[in-house]
């Protein structure tokens, strides 16, 4: 068997890491940058640490910020015609995962047109075109959209996410900068946060994993786990975890896929507006009981790098059950709900067949169906 692993061909991490963003623009030769941002980060002054920099250099940009928390089709769209109007050649996306996902659709559309349908984007694409280079500058610490290859768009007139996995469209440059992060309200730090944990043990226990993509999750696990509190305390070392340990888990993950968590949380986030990470989080713990079963040895050691003691004193019922319980501690410690309110009975069979059309669900380690997922979501009431 062959194993893939793509990596974005530079990345900065540090305090203060987003002055290297002018340093690679001209190094590349870009002329002008389509800015993609969303309006909080502009009302906030965020995107404006990155447009000060351009501005001092003296490098042309315009702003696009119809951004929504779950990018839409409509944001795609408008996202092409913004690059098309300003005559830009990069993009230089500032945000979650929800600026850096819009950036990449856009960037997939203007290089490979016969795909201005978004919808045509869906699963793996055969699109034959590296996408508009990007430089992906994230201010949350949970997508690691900015080292993968994936990107999720909300279909509103549908009700369901889709994602799309493709290598054509990873940043070509990731600024990793904590203090781009700083402004995070502890609720987003939670949500986003928890998401990383889920990548990181989704992608550790996947069907696809293998020992290069389990030493990313593993340690992804660890530094996640003893710095997710901090950083909701907003304390700077906590920060600096959580900004390198959601990059390491995405190093990971984009390359091996994820489970059904995921695939059950982007349908939460398609019906209700559930946040993303906060789905994840809620979903979590559950699908990791659903899923025990099928994953060997593994919970040991995702207990171990949680920093649950003994573990090789442990049987094997006992640590998977620490792994499940360090898991649903950690997540109530930053304040992350267990149930969802918004849940409704009548809901479930849309809910369950949209999970199992999703894209993640065949990467879970134990072959699910939708009345198994009915019955996982039920779990949330």
């Amino acid at each position: 068997m062959v194993n893939r692993i793509m990596l974005n061909e530079t990345s900065y991490h540090g305090a203060g890491a987003i002055a290297e963003i002018a340093t690679e623009a001209k190094a590349h030769g870009f002329k002008k940058a389509l800015v993609c941002s969303d309006p909080d980060l502009i009302k906030f002054n965020v995107t404006k640490k990155v447009t000060d920099i351009l501005d001092k250099e003296g490098l042309d940009y315009e702003i696009y910020s119809k951004i929504k928390a779950n990018p839409t089709i409509e944001n795609v769209k408008e996202g092409v015609a913004a690059f098309k109007a300003a005559g830009a050649d990069y993009i230089i996306a500032i945000g979650g995962g929800s600026s850096m996902d819009t950036s990449k659709a856009i960037g997939i559309i203007i290089a490979n047109p016969e795909f201005e349908d978004v919808r045509s984007l869906e699963g793996t694409a055969p699109t034959k075109n590296p996408c508009v280079p990007i430089i992906a500058v994230p201010t949350t610490a949970g997508t690691a959209a900015e080292v993968t290859i994936n990107y999720v768009i909300t279909d509103v007139e549908r009700k369901r996410k889709f994602v799309c996995v493709d290598p054509h469209d990873m940043p070509i440059i990731a600024i990793v900068d904590p203090d781009m992060m700083a402004t995070m309200p502890k609720g987003l730090t939670a949500a986003t946060g928890m998401d990383a944990l889920t990548h990181a043990i989704e992608g550790y226990i996947t069907k696809a994993a293998w020992e290069m993509t389990d030493m990313f999750h593993l340690k992804a696990i660890e530094i996640i786990s003893r710095s997710l509190r901090d950083a909701v305390a907003n304390k700077q070392e906590g920060r600096e975890g959580m900004a390198l340990g959601q990059y390491i888990a995405g190093m990971g993950f984009s390359n091996v896929g994820l489970g059904i968590a995921h695939s059950m949380a982007h349908t939460l986030g398609a019906v209700y507006d559930t946040p993303h990470g906060v789905a994840c989080a809620m979903m979590l713990p559950i699908v990791m009981e659903y899923n025990q079963e099928c994953t060997g040895e593994k919970y040991r050691e995702i207990a171990r790098a949680m920093g649950v003691a003994n573990v090789d004193s442990m049987s094997q019922e006992e640590y998977r059950k620490a792994a499940i319980d360090a898991v649903r501690k950690l997540s109530a410690d930053v304040g992350i709900p267990a149930k969802l309110d918004a849940l409704k009975e009548e809901d479930l069979d849309f809910l369950a067949e949209s999970a199992f059309a999703d894209a993640c669900c065949p990467g879970n380690p134990k072959d699910t169906n939708v009345e198994d997922l009915k019955a996982l979501f039920r779990k949330l009431m």
